[in-house]
C-alpha cells in the first residue's frame, strides 16, 4: 500500500432537512455502500449504530486487494428538531410558512437567489406557487358551490375542505409541508438560532477537538449535506473558539459542503452571526474548505462562489468543484431519478452506480486523503485499478488540473 493513504479515519457527518430516525439513516448508510463495493470493487462492512441524543455512530471496515480503511462515522442528529416542527398543526405552519417568504423576501435574499442562481430561486418560489394555485382551486370551487346552492355557508366550507385536501395531496406528493417546514426552520434559525441545536453543536464541537487532540484517525472529514452544511460552519466555528486546528501534525482537517445550502441562509440581511461564522471558517488554514455543486441539482447553488455573494473578503477557501450527476448514475436510471428534484440533490450522499470524479463513499471510506481527491481532477478514477488494487498515489495521475489550485491556500 502507498504511504499516502488512509489507514483510520473519522467522520462527522451532518445530513439535510430530513427527520430520518437513526436506524433509517444507518439502513440508507448500508445500503448505499453496497453501490460503492460494486463499482469500486472494495468490501465495506458496517457494525450496528449506537445512538445517543447527540450522534449515531458506528464502525466501517472497508478493503481492497491491497489497502484497509476503517472509518467512525459519526452522523449528528437534528431528526428531532424538524420532527418537532413537523408535529405542529397545520394552521400553524401554514402562516409560519408564509412568514418566512415574506421575511426572506423583503431580507433581500430572493433577489440575492436571482443573482446567484435562478434556478435555486425557482426552488425557493416553487411551494409557495403550490399553495397559490391550491388557495385558488379551493376559493374557486367553493364559489362555484356557493353560487350553486345559494348559501356561503356551504360555499366557505367546501372551500376550506378543498384546500386541506388538496394541500394534503401535494404534502403525499411534493413533499409541500417538508418544504414549508425548511423555511420555517431556516427563518427561526437566523432570526433567533435553536438552543437544542446550539447546544448539541457545542457537544459535538467538543468532539471534535478531543479528536484532534488524540490524534487516534489519520484523517477527520467534516461532511454537511444540503442545510447541513449550514450547521457543519458552525460546528467547525464552535470548535475552532475550542483550539481546533492549533495542534500540528495529524489527523488532517477537511471539511465537505456538498449541495450547499450556505447562501440559503448567508444571503438573508439578518444572517450577520452566520456569516461571521463562514469567514471564521473560511480563513482556518488548518481546514480544507471543498464546496461541490452540480448544475442538475436546483436545491444547490451551481458556480456560485459563496464568500463574493456573501460580501466577505476571498481567502481561497472554499474551494469549488463541480461534479455532473449524469455520470454517477447508471443510464438505465437517469431519466427516472431526473424527474425527481430531492433524489438528484440527495445524491451527493448515496452510492454511485459509475466510479465518476465525485464519490461519497470514497470520500468517508476510501483509502486516499480528501486532499488527494479535491486536488485530482478525476478523483479516486486513476488511484484504483479495475480491481480495486490501489495504485502509487505520487503518479501524475492523482496529481491534475486542480492541483494548483489548491496548494495556493
Amino acid at each position: 500500500m502507498a504511504d499516502s493513504s488512509v489507514f483510520r479515519r473519522r467522520v462527522y457527518h451532518l445530513g439535510g432537512y430530513d427527520h430520518a430516525q437513526p436506524e433509517v439513516v444507518h439502513g440508507r448508510f448500508v445500503r448505499e455502500a453496497r453501490r460503492f463495493e460494486r463499482v469500486w470493487a472494495a468490501s465495506a462492512v458496517s457494525s450496528e449504530a449506537t445512538n445517543s441524543d447527540d450522534v449515531s455512530t458506528w464502525q466501517v471496515c472497508t478493503t481492497g486487494p491491497n489497502w484497509r480503511v476503517e472509518t467512525e462515522y459519526c452522523a449528528i442528529r437534528w431528526d428531532d428538531v424538524v420532527e418537532a416542527t413537523n408535529r405542529r398543526p397545520m394552521w400553524w405552519r401554514i402562516p409560519q410558512g408564509l412568514l418566512a417568504f415574506v421575511d426572506f423576501t423583503l431580507a433581500g435574499a430572493l433577489w440575492g437567489y436571482l443573482r446567484a442562481s435562478w434556478r435555486y430561486a425557482m426552488f425557493f418560489l416553487y411551494p409557495f406557487l403550490i399553495l397559490a394555485v391550491i388557495a385558488a382551486l379551493s376559493l374557486a370551487g367553493g364559489a362555484a358551490l356557493a353560487r350553486a346552492t345559494d348559501s356561503s355557508t356551504l360555499g366557505t366550507v367546501a372551500a376550506i375542505g378543498a384546500f386541506l385536501l388538496l394541500f394534503l395531496a401535494a404534502d403525499r406528493w411534493v413533499y409541500l409541508g417538508l418544504l414549508f417546514d425548511d423555511w420555517i426552520f431556516a427563518r427561526q434559525y437566523i432570526r433567533r438560532g435553536d438552543p437544542i441545536l446550539e447546544g448539541r453543536l457545542q457537544r459535538m464541537a467538543a468532539d471534535l477537538v478531543e479528536a484532534q487532540r488524540r490524534g487516534s484517525a489519520d484523517e477527520i472529514l467534516i461532511v454537511g449535506h444540503s442545510l447541513g452544511a449550514v450547521l457543519a460552519i458552525d460546528l467547525i466555528d464552535h470548535a475552532m473558539k475550542l483550539g481546533l486546528g492549533e495542534q500540528d501534525g495529524c489527523p488532517r482537517l477537511a471539511f465537505l459542503s456538498v449541495g450547499s445550502s450556505t447562501l440559503k441562509i448567508g444571503l438573508h440581511r439578518a444572517a450577520s452571526r452566520f456569516r461571521a461564522a463562514v469567514g471564521r471558517v473560511s480563513s482556518c488554514r488548518a481546514v480544507l474548505w471543498a464546496d461541490y455543486q452540480a448544475r442538475s441539482d436546483v436545491m444547490n447553488f451551481y458556480r456560485a462562489d459563496p464568500l463574493p455573494l456573501m460580501g466577505l473578503a476571498a481567502t481561497g477557501s472554499p474551494v469549488i468543484r463541480s461534479v455532473s450527476i449524469r455520470r454517477m448514475i447508471d443510464p438505465a436510471r437517469y431519466p427516472r431519478i431526473r424527474r425527481n428534484w430531492y433524489r438528484m440533490h440527495c445524491q451527493f450522499v448515496r452510492g454511485n452506480d459509475r466510479r465518476a470524479p465525485y464519490d461519497y463513499f470514497m470520500f468517508v471510506c476510501g483509502p486516499l486523503y480528501a486532499e488527494q481527491l479535491v486536488n485530482s481532477k478525476e478523483g479516486a478514477m486513476q488511484a484504483l485499478d479495475a480491481d480495486g488494487r490501489f495504485r502509487d498515489t505520487h503518479s501524475p495521475a492523482l496529481t491534475g488540473d486542480h492541483s494548483t489550485e489548491v496548494a495556493k491556500r
